[in-house]
């Protein structure tokens, strides 16, 4: 039997979260640590990927938040069958194995998050807020599996060069660092940072930031 369910006491929350996992046990703690923030309701929960997949066709969602591993369909084929039905909500993957190559699976698999189950309430809401707001979350990798990873794709190359400046951006965009941050970080308005997000992403012939990152890595632009 599925483990979908609503939660209706909280319908008037700013931000509504499918969850899916294998485990009750943890599908309960992530729900009691979310509904613990006041902007958070959690309106589908599913013990697999398939289960969710389907009551999402019915029940639309800002935030998807999945285990990475479970039976039948797992977390990376959850995001990408919800990408090819032409569904964009945003997806944080989310697991206990700490282990370098799953945080660019989950960018390849067209997931806006990774993050570690063990991470705090707080950054499970930042990680939350920041995905509903259009940015990645995804932990920095080093740049050599990547061009590993990528090294027989025929990627074209960028059709400009990129200024210093924009070189140090898409580092801190590699880095996943938020608009915010970058702006913190190299003393520039966020108005101004996202503008030359834009120009990095039309140089590099790509939709998105994750896309942007692997692309500049494969073709030693950082």
């Amino acid at each position: 039997m599925s483990a979908l369910g609503h939660d209706a006491q909280r319908a008037d929350a700013a931000i509504r979260i499918a969850l899916a996992d294998d485990q009750a046990l943890v599908r309960s703690g992530l729900k009691a640590l979310l509904s613990g923030f006041d902007r958070i309701c959690v309106a589908l929960e599913a013990e697999d990927g398939e289960t969710l997949l389907a009551a999402l066709a019915d029940t639309p969602v800002d935030v998807v938040l999945s285990d990475i591993r479970m039976p039948g369909m797992d977390g990376f084929a959850l995001v990408r069958a919800l990408r090819e039905r032409g569904d964009d909500t945003p997806v944080v993957l989310l697991t206990t194995f700490d282990d370098d190559a799953l945080p660019l699976r989950a960018a390849e698999a067209g997931a806006q998050g990774f993050l570690l189950k063990d991470a705090s309430p707080e950054d499970l809401y930042d990680a939350v807020v920041r995905v509903v707001e259009g940015e990645t979350l995804l932990q920095p990798v080093s740049t050599d599996p990547v061009r590993a990873r990528f090294r027989f794709r025929d990627d074209s190359a960028p059709v400009d060069t990129f200024n210093e400046r924009e070189v140090a951006i898409l580092r801190l965009l590699a880095g996943g660092y938020s608009n915010r941050e970058i702006a913190r970080s190299l003393f520039l308005a966020e108005g101004t940072v996202k503008n030359y997000v834009s120009v990095i992403l039309d140089k590099l012939g790509t939709r998105d930031r994750t896309r942007a990152v692997l692309k500049a890595i494969t073709l030693r632009v950082i």
